[in-house]
This record gives structure tokens, C-alpha cells and sequence, in this order.
């Protein structure tokens, strides 16, 4: 995930995002895992897969936090709200991710060849 800043750019109203781990624009572009699109990692279902898997983590930390908050464990109830809040935007965006996937698809389908 990119890093933001919405710090850096205070009164303007605009964001910016962070460099992408180093990699320079000549790089990203003759890197032949990332111009077919199969990166080391095995392929877009892995990928997807791997990022399931993450979200299914963040769902069990928000759970884990939730629960100790409410038996009065939880030292810290702002964790337990960022906790919360992260798990909550990454099923948000995994359903549009799955909502825009399904309109790609169905778009596909009607296309007249």
C-alpha cells in the first residue's frame, strides 16, 4: 500500500502519495514480471489469494481488539478503534473491488464480437 501524507500538502486541499519502493520508472517498465503481469509471486490468483488472506487477518485483529475491549482487557481503546476502522475500509474496498470485477465481467459478456 502507498504511503499518504495528508500533511504535506495542509490548506491545498491536495494529497500526495509516496514512492513505490524504490523502483524508478525505466525499472517498472523493463521488468518483465511486471510488464506481462506475472510477478514472482505466481500470478494474479495467488495475488488475490495472499490479499484475502489479509483481509481476513485484519478481520480477526478487529475481532480479537473488539473483544478485549469489551472485557475491559484492552489497554488502549484507540488501537482497538484504528483496528476496527482498518478492517472495516479493507471489506469496503474488497466489495467494490468485487462489485467493479462483476461489471467488468458482465460488460464482457455483452460485448458483440
Amino acid at each position: 500500500m502507498l504511503p499518504i501524507d495528508p500533511t504535506a500538502a495542509a490548506g491545498s486541499g491536495e494529497w500526495q502519495v509516496g514512492s513505490v519502493g524504490g523502483l524508478t520508472p525505466s525499472e517498472a517498465t523493463t521488468d518483465p514480471a511486471l510488464v506481462d503481469g506475472s510477478a514472482s509471486t505466481g500470478g494474479f490468483g495467488n495475488v488475490l489469494t495472499t490479499e484475502v488472506g489479509k483481509l481476513s487477518q485484519l478481520q480477526d485483529q478487529a475481532t480479537t481488539a473488539s473483544q478485549a475491549l469489551a472485557d475491559g482487557t484492552a489497554t488502549d481503546p484507540t488501537a482497538v478503534v484504528m483496528a476496527v476502522e482498518k478492517a472495516q475500509l479493507a471489506m469496503q474496498l474488497a466489495g467494490q473491488l468485487r462489485s467493479r470485477g462483476v461489471e467488468a465481467m458482465t460488460e464482457i459478456f455483452h460485448t458483440q464480437v
